[in-house]
């Protein structure tokens, strides 16, 4: 289960998924953008595809599938459903490719972006990067999947959380690594800095 700003998705015991609350940019992903008092199923997820990871942004929602891509649907004026536009989408869409044979394993959605942990340990976001919070190295949003700079020689993350415009991801040796906003020194490296990599 995962909750956004006002609106709240589960994974149900059957794989599928129902979302409730706020839906004014199709975040419920039931093809309308009406409200729902009550849990409501989302369209198809895809032929045959059931969701194993959910994770609900400010007003998007994504969620890892059976095959280990990533479907999202919701707001996408910053490119926060990954799918190579700037168009809202209430129903499920997939993003464009994570890259080459990779695929996700762990997924979080911030207030206006979204980063994924591909299956070979590095991190791959979209969507809003105004202070880093994709951590490439920009301030350029990206409406479709984007490899982080590096999280250290040698370094995978296994862990991964999204906040309003940064992400902190857990290393294989159980340090922490984190980029973008930090307003209120929320990256915890001392300072009140944006840092545009991890």
């Amino acid at each position: 289960i995962s909750s956004g700003r006002a609106h709240t998705c589960a994974i149900l015991d059957d794989a599928t998924v129902s979302c409730w609350g706020n839906n004014v940019n199709g975040q419920l992903g039931d093809g309308t953008t009406i409200d729902r008092s009550t849990p409501t199923q989302t369209s198809s997820l895809g032929t045959n595809r059931t969701a194993v990871a959910i994770s609900s942004g400010q007003y998007h929602t994504c969620a890892i599938l059976d095959d280990a891509s990533v479907s999202c649907w919701g707001i996408n004026n910053l490119g926060q459903l990954g799918d190579d536009t700037l168009t809202n989408r209430n129903k499920p869409t997939q993003t464009s490719s994570l890259g080459t044979g990779k695929t996700a394993i762990a997924i979080s959605s911030g207030d206006a972006h979204t980063c994924a942990i591909l299956d070979d340990g590095t991190v791959s976001c979209w969507g809003y990067n105004g202070e880093g919070g994709l951590g490439d190295g920009t301030t350029t949003d990206r409406n479709k999947p984007t490899q982080t700079s590096s999280l250290g020689t040698g370094r995978t993350a296994v862990a991964i959380s999204s906040g309003n415009g940064h992400t902190c991801a857990l290393l294989d040796d159980a340090s922490v690594s984190c980029w973008g906003s930090n307003y209120n020194g929320g990256l915890g490296d001392g300072t009140t800095t944006d840092r545009y990599t991890p």
